[in-house]
């Protein structure tokens, strides 16, 4: 097997496809994007009333199909964009693999590796499907990705690796015997492949207004067009107003600005180098209540460093001859610069002294022993300036060496420990293979000297990421319930937690001691309930905690970087993952931070609350826009009158009260808490300040005929002016408080329309002819109508609502 297999055995395995065809990711293709995007209940209502209007009205009426086509757009550009830049990860993130064929190594892709292949691996090397360990020196690899736990496990021949871990330590070769979708990542990227988008609380209320217009649209379209047309003598002008009335009905903009304000967003999170998957995954952190962050490679990097020394003190202790005194610091870090100079491969902790102590000094090692876990320690003998080891203290320190208790205590609060020890004598070169002396300080092979005297404790950590305190501590300040779930040791979490100032951290939970059976959730809940730290959590356990927490209500953000994180990412409301992480938790996340800063999470929280305050917002003048429409179609079509409205009287009081001013809110700042039971609370506002308007404008409507206004232009005149009114009315309790901006921009409004009023050019372009009783039944009806929106603002004040959200 040392060959590994010939290139028969390879082209047999290929007709037998036993190769290692790796699932896709679990992203939509462009044509369900394209799909999901356009068959959508907003555009058919829209499409079958643009085909209407085709056909019986002028083209200029059917101006408003364009919304269809923005805001479709809108949503396939931005989703196609996030699945490339997504696979362009994927692709930067491809790695390959060594195999030996007919004796002789080649680097092939990995999806060309086939069953029983001999896979060789060094240190950083990805393990890229399951195999049996038949070939090992000093083979370790690092399971974080699937276990979460930091330490690297010796391989012995024989012992089975995993798909998704990686080499840190050695050198070895493995031999194939799970691929494609039978290998342990890929079953957990499997059981996250289905595509779910995430939930959005607001377009399923969006949607619910959509579905109770389209089940009112129809009777209310007949009862309006049966009536202009029995009552208008002009066929162009029945059509023209009925075609005001019906499409008045629907909510159009708001689809649109809610796909705009979701994309604005996206952009913003975009120049932060923040991927947004999904649209609608802004709002749901702006929601989330509790977040789950896996600890390395989340709060911490995904790396060692250096961060302490500890001198030994005093000569060498009983048992160590000679007492010549511990060496100083500086030659401590030559010794340790000299180690990591002379390791061909190191592993990651010999990588960060290499990192500390980049320039060694000019020692010529004589032999070296690379670092192995089954004798703890890596050594060089550099001749004249001694024999030098680094390993772990209780292997190279004796029980009552101080320095080992010094460790142990380090080790307790979950940092990283080594000892550097030196030989105390020296002796001339002995050939390899001879006999070694008593006393002899040389490294030969696997002898380790047995005169040694400490030196000092390398002490080692994962660091912290230096923005994640803050945001914690801003996810505290917001509310939001902090929970750390690892598959690392409790102790080590909890050090880790303890220094983000987390509280729990003082009392980490082992996820050992959990039941195991799925169906016993209570314990699970009861220790959710008491701790917020947690340790030697598998894969299926952040899952369950996950389900468990929402279960009780909560809206849960699980952010993670390595495969052990895909399930709990999948199933949680929102899932962040970290842009060097493991190719499939890229995919089934919703939120990648592609320059991996934990910091970024408070601005989508941010956009996520600026996208739900100023779309309830603007969801407030579009159905009371619709509810106004509703009233009118029914009251004119019982009453018998002409439609007081065309199309371009519509779209000039939509376009100043609502339009222009809804798409300007929805990209304000906007820190207000987001709150529940959005549809209600946009009702309670859209329904009466909608009867109000049409209560207004309708009486203004038919005191101007009763005065008798000569021309129909005139008497439509006072009900758009009326409408105005009321309509601006409601657009200043919707844009309050009024800043220096808003009040500017609702003065420019006002100041428009008045310019339309008494510029003639513009007032016969609108069809529009202000008389003196019309102005006056309209200022009345629509002062009035104002009023009583004032007087219901204040009376919900008063109660203790809110009329600006």
């Amino acid at each position: 097997m040392t060959r590994g297999l010939t290139s028969e055995e390879v082209s047999e395995r290929r007709a037998a496809g036993q190769v290692n065809d790796v699932p896709l990711s679990p992203s939509r293709s462009v044509s369900q994007i394209v799909r999901a995007n356009v068959l959508t209940r907003f555009n058919a209502i829209m499409g079958i009333l643009f085909v209407v209007v085709v056909l019986v009205a002028p083209w200029q009426d059917a101006l408003f199909g364009l919304i269809v086509v923005l805001n479709t757009s809108i949503g396939i550009v931005q989703e196609v964009r996030a699945k490339r830049t997504l696979d362009r990860l994927a692709v930067l993130g491809e790695v390959t693999a060594d195999v030996r064929r007919d004796g002789v190594e080649r680097e092939v892709h990995p999806s060309e590796v086939v069953l029983d292949d001999l896979l060789v691996v060094g240190p950083g090397d990805k393990i890229v499907v399951d195999g049996l360990v038949r070939q090992t020196a000093g083979l370790e690899v690092d399971e974080g990705l699937l276990t979460g736990e930091s330490e690297p496990v010796a391989c012995s021949v024989g012992d089975q690796v995993l798909s998704g871990t990686f080499v840190v330590a050695g050198t070895g070769a493995y031999q194939a015997t799970r691929v494609g979708r039978e290998a342990y990542a890929a079953e957990l990227a499997q059981q996250a492949r289905r595509f779910t988008l995430t939930k959005s609380d607001l377009m399923t209320g969006i949607n619910q207004f959509l579905k109770v217009v389209s089940i009112l649209l129809v009777p209310t379209a007949i009862v309006l067009v049966g009536s202009q047309l029995r009552n208008n003598e002009d066929l162009h002008d029945a059509l023209a107003g009925s075609v005001a009335g019906v499409v008045t009905l629907l909510p159009e903009g708001l689809v649109l600005l809610t796909s705009i304000a979701f994309a604005v967003g996206v952009v913003r999170l975009g120049a932060r180098n923040v991927l947004v998957q999904e649209l609608p995954a802004i709002e749901g952190l702006a929601r989330v209540d509790v977040v789950c962050a896996d600890k390395t490679g989340t709060l911490t990097e995904p790396r060692v460093v250096v961060s302490e020394i500890v001198l030994a003190e005093g000569p060498g202790g009983p048992g160590r001859p000679g007492g010549a005194g511990s060496p100083g610091r500086a030659t401590v870090e030559e010794a340790l610069a000299a180690l990591a100079a002379v390791e061909e491969r190191p592993n990651a902790s010999m990588a960060a002294v290499a990192r500390r102590w980049p320039d060694p000094p000019d020692w010529a090692a004589r032999s070296a022993v690379p670092f192995a876990s089954r004798r703890m320690w890596s050594g060089a003998d550099f001749g004249a300036q001694g024999v030098w080891v680094l390993g772990a203290p209780d292997v190279l320190l004796a029980e009552d060496e101080p320095l080992r208790g010094r460790a142990g205590e380090m080790a307790m609060r979950g940092l990283r420990v080594l000892a550097l020890v030196r030989a105390v004598h020296t002796v001339p070169d002995v050939p390899d293979g001879d006999a070694v002396p008593d006393g002899d300080a040389r490294l030969v092979a696997e002898h380790l000297p047995d005169s040694l005297e400490p030196a000092a404790l390398v002490v080692l950590e994962q660091p912290i990421r230096t923005d994640a305190a803050e945001t914690l501590r801003f996810f505290r300040e917001q509310g939001v319930t902090n929970v750390v779930l690892s598959g690392d040791n409790p102790r080590t979490v909890g050090a880790i937690a303890a220094r983000l100032d987390l509280p729990g951290a003082d009392q980490p939970f082992d996820a050992r001691t959990l039941p195991a059976d799925d169906q016993n959730e209570q314990s699970l809940a009861d220790a959710l309930g008491r701790h917020t730290v947690i340790g030697r959590v598998s894969p299926q356990q952040k899952r369950r905690i996950v389900a468990a927490l929402q279960q009780q209500g909560h809206t849960v953000a699980m952010t993670g970087d390595g495969v052990n994180d895909v399930l709990a990412l999948k199933d949680a409301d929102i899932g962040v993952a970290m842009g060097s992480g493991a190719e499939a938790t890229r995919a089934v996340a919703q939120v990648v931070l592609l320059d991996n800063r934990f910091a970024e999470l408070p601005a989508v929280v941010g956009e996520g609350r600026r996208v739900l305050g100023n779309i309830e917002r603007v969801a407030k003048l579009f159905l009371s826009k619709t509810v106004y429409a509703f009233a009118m179609s029914i009251s004119i079509g019982l009453s018998g009158l002409v439609f007081p409205f065309l199309p371009r009287h519509l779209t000039l009081v939509s376009s100043l009260t609502i339009g222009i001013p809804a798409f300007l809110l929805a990209l304000q700042p906007n820190n207000q808490r987001v709150r529940p039971n959005f549809v209600p609370r946009v009702l309670r506002f859209a329904v009466p300040s909608g009867l109000v308007a049409a209560a207004a404008s309708y009486t203004a409507y038919s005191l101007a005929i009763g005065l008798g206004t000569p021309t129909r232009e005139q008497t439509r005149t006072a009900a758009v002016i009326s409408l105005f009114i009321v309509a601006y009315w409601i657009m200043l309790l919707v844009a309050r408080p009024l800043n220096r901006w808003r009040a500017a921009m609702a003065a420019a409004m006002a100041a428009v329309f008045v310019a339309v009023l008494v510029w003639p050019l513009a007032a016969e372009f609108f069809a529009l002819d202000v008389t003196r009783d019309g102005l006056v039944a309209a200022v009345v009806c629509g002062g009035t109508g104002a009023a009583v929106l004032e007087l219901g603002a204040w009376l919900l004040r008063r109660r203790g609502g809110d009329t600006r959200r």
